[in-house]
């Protein structure tokens, strides 16, 4: 079973935090800010912060109840569960702004390569090239691992702090603290509407308070950490940001070190810091303005740190949103080996690079389709928008980024109100006071700073808000879990050791096998066959029976229920009379989706192995358990009512499947069973030859191996010719071939288990969990297959069809 551990603990978290927040809104705001309002800068960002506080603290309450990932789409689905609707609104606005405040970080970023690191030959590559790699690289990385990128987060987040450090360091040190904050004090304008539309742009920069809070699946001690972390990062972030504007007005004090007017500088906007640093950190190594290149390096750690942290919560939630049905349920999917929603992740960052396209590459100030002319004209609780022609470039995708956070995050504090009231008694780690004003509060001000948008982001926003909030309503959401299957008796385990039943599925830690039965007649071969092969991996395995009861179409489920109690009454006698030395329980389930119980049994009581008959009837549901399964997955064939597995037969092959199957035939060997390795080279009846070596390689640790080498006129009729011969189980991996035609496993495996039957060879067909880009090279194999038929050399057996066989020893 894929698990997903946490692995962050708090400066990883308050590295989360810090990083999301010290983004692009310091090193890109500040210069704006300070133009259009001078030392009122700070009021604005105190004003942002202010708000962003007050819906912290309706986060870190959340938080210390719900220590999941999720964030605010969490907070809503456990607090307001009869608004199904309004749950979906919550998070798929999360998801976009998430996704926008990231794509907003890597614009900017792009922008300061073009200004101060790209040659000028490159300027003809289009704008928004750079974010685009840069997403397409962090969306990579947090597929691998949330430990591998909260490391990453804290390296890069200690240098930004120290950039920035450095960068008022050398302003204090250039003008004298005096002067300083002369000046600062000096420069206050009275600019109530200039200071809240900062304000309005400048709250991007604190929302990364919820980048924790929805990464609190991941955090070690979340009840503690997440409102510690939230606490320490905005108090932190304030006192910087702080200093940076007060560095930033004394632009004024070092003219004669700018190379343009302070005015001219300001007016770069999200590129000023870079071009005022050189002032305030006057030093130069072989003609390269070491001050500005350090802002420059401190500004791009900032915007990839930040959207690091955004692409791990965008993740989190769209994971949460399938599992709730409020998505593809794919979207919750597990990454195999990194146990990470990789699919979540790559929606994510497909998302992230849509915005980046189509704000900054197309439809930008310097876009490749510049200004479009449009009418139009909407009002919506007060707010008028009326625009003829626009662009849409970095302010609107702020605006647009900044707006599908506001919205949620209104109805979050609303959530916190109708909590207290509906779940008084429910234990809370940390208490948001003066509830319910304060929560009130938040919602005022976060309508109050959509209001300060541009109006062009919050068209976009709206209009693709209320797009997806359509589509869903059309699609319906996929169907409750309660729904698709639902447990109609009481688990019942057995004690190989006493013979004792008990009520209640509790296996402890070991290694568990699920065994999903349609006959019960069969099932004390499967488990028996479980416990034998889980014996081989890890000591005494737990087996996991669920006899399933479909639940025909219009049909209630009322309707069933007797027969699904009653089957699953003759599956526990079934088994109790055949004497089976395992540890077991057993269940009956009804369902209206077979694949789905199987799979979400397997993720709900943390599968190892799931050990599966071969289909007859209902063969999608092999290929879904297949392909979707959280753990490796055997299908079984052939055995009698004994199992009898001292002498194994496994084909030379490649690809994933195959791999996976070699350590548990590894661990038979080295347990005593005979291991036969079969080579086939096949005839004009077609198949491609596989390598020797890649089977051979893996099992080096067993004693002896005997190799077989085979022609024949096709890979399976040389498989179960020569497993016939040698007597035993053949153990085959499905193959990538199953893609092609209407095959279950692959047009091996299929033939190999249609001559097994005849000649009644027992056979397990392996198929092990694939990743997204094992998936990719499924669909690629095909071109890799031709290729080999092409290009290999055919070399003709005896005409027994044989060429002898050989004993390979490890000793």
């Amino acid at each position: 079973m894929v698990e997903h551990t946490r692995t962050l603990d708090f400066k990883v978290a308050f590295a989360i935090g810090l990083g999301t927040m010290i983004a692009a809104g310091i090193f890109s705001l500040s210069g704006i800010a300070v133009y259009r309002i001078g030392s009122t800068a700070v009021i604005a960002f105190i004003l942002a912060a202010i708000v962003a506080g007050i819906t912290a603290a309706t986060y870190s309450e959340f938080a210390s109840i719900y220590s999941e990932n999720g964030g605010g789409y969490l907070f809503t689905s456990r607090s307001l569960e009869d608004r199904d609707r309004l749950t979906y609104a919550v998070g798929v606005s999360l998801f976009l702004g998430y996704c926008g405040t990231t794509a907003y970080y890597l614009a900017v970023m792009d922008e300061w390569f073009f200004r101060f690191l790209i040659p000028e030959a490159f300027h003809a590559l289009p704008r928004g090239t750079f974010g685009v790699l840069v997403a397409l690289a962090l969306g990579t990385l947090n597929a691998r691992g949330t430990e591998e990128s909260g490391t990453f987060q804290v390296l890069v987040t200690s240098a930004k702090v120290v950039v920035l450090i450095l960068f008022v360091g050398g302003m204090f040190a250039s003008v004298g603290v005096g002067p300083a904050i002369g000046e600062f004090t000096g420069s206050f304008q009275f600019a109530p509407v200039e200071t809240g539309s900062v304000a309005a742009l400048a709250f991007i920069t604190f929302f990364g308070f919820s980048a924790i809070a929805a990464s609190a699946g991941e955090i070690i001690e979340p009840r503690k950490t997440v409102p510690r972390a939230i606490a320490a990062s905005i108090i932190t972030v304030t006192v910087l940001y702080t200093f940076v504007i007060i560095a930033m007005v004394n632009i004024t004090n070092v003219t004669g070190r700018l190379a343009r007017s302070p005015d001219q500088i300001l007016q770069l906007g999200e590129t000023a810091m870079g071009a005022v640093a050189q002032a305030f950190i006057p030093v130069a190594v072989a003609g390269v303005p070491v001050g500005t290149y350090l802002i420059v390096a401190g500004a791009i750690f900032s915007m990839v740190s930040a959207s690091n942290a955004s692409i791990l919560a965008a993740s989190g939630i769209g994971s949460l949103m399938g599992r709730q049905g409020h998505a593809p349920r794919r979207l919750s999917r597990l990454h195999p080996t990194h146990g990470t929603p990789y699919l979540s992740t790559a929606t994510a960052t497909g998302l992230i690079v849509t915005l980046i396209v189509a704000f900054i590459t197309l439809l930008g100030e310097h876009g490749l389709a510049g200004p479009i002319s449009v009418g139009f004209e909407a009002s919506l609780a007060g707010l008028t928008l009326s625009i003829e022609e626009f662009s849409l470039g970095l302010s609107a995708l702020n605006g647009f980024a900044v707006l599908n956070l506001l919205l949620p995050l209104a109805v979050v504090n609303g959530a916190l109100i109708y909590s207290r009231r509906r779940y008084p008694d429910i234990e809370r780690g940390f208490r948001v006071p003066g509830v319910p004003v304060v929560p009130i509060l938040g919602i005022v001000a976060n309508v109050a700073l959509i209001y300060n948008l541009p109006p062009v982001g919050i068209a976009v926003g709206l209009i693709v808000s209320v797009i997806l909030v359509l589509a869903y309503l059309v699609w319906g959401g996929a169907p409750d879990v309660e729904d698709l299957f639902e447990r109609v008796t009481e688990p019942t385990t057995v004690t190989s050791a006493n013979g004792g039943h008990s009520e209640g599925g509790e296996s402890d830690e070991r290694f568990h096998i699920l065994v999903p039965v349609a006959r019960p007649d069969r099932a004390p071969t499967h488990v028996r066959l479980a416990a034998t092969l889980g014996r081989f991996v890890e000591g005494e395995p737990f087996v996991h029976v669920i006899n399933i009861t479909r639940i025909p179409e219009q049909t209630p489920k009322e309707i069933v229920t007797d027969d699904a109690e009653k089957r699953a009454e003759r599956l526990t006698d079934t088994l109790a009379a055949a004497d089976i030395d395992a540890d077991y329980t057993v269940e009956g389930h009804i369902c209206r989706d077979i694949a789905f119980d199987i799979l979400q049994t397997a993720r709900e009581v943390e599968a190892d192995l799931v050990l599966m008959g071969y289909p007859e009837d209902h063969e999608e549901v092999t290929e879904r358990v297949e392909y979707e399964a959280p753990c490796d997955v055997l299908f079984a064939n052939g055995f009698e009512e004994s199992v009898d597995v001292s002498r194994v037969n496994v084909g030379a092959g490649g690809g994933p499947h195959h791999q996976a199957l070699l350590p548990l035939v590894q661990r038979m060997g080295e347990a005593g069973s005979e291991l036969h390795v079969i080579s086939v080279e096949p005839g004009e009846e077609g198949g491609t030859p596989e390598s020797l070596d890649d089977t051979l390689g893996p099992l080096s640790d067993t004693d002896v191996v005997q190799v077989h080498n085979v022609s024949a006129p096709n890979v399976a009729v040389g498989l179960v010719s020569t497993a016939t011969d040698n007597g035993g189980v053949l153990i085959i991996g499905a193959t990538r071939t199953r893609r092609l035609q209407r095959w279950v496993f692959g047009s091996t495996p299929d033939r190999v288990i249609d001559l097994a039957a005849e000649a009644g060879v027992p056979v397990i067909v392996y198929a092990g969990t694939t990743g997204l880009t094992d998936s990719l090279g499924d669909r690629l194999f095909p071109l890799y297959r031709y290729y080999r038929k092409l290009t290999r050399r055919r070399s003709r057996g005896t005409p027994d069809g044989r060429s002898g066989s050989s004993t390979h020893s490890n000793s």
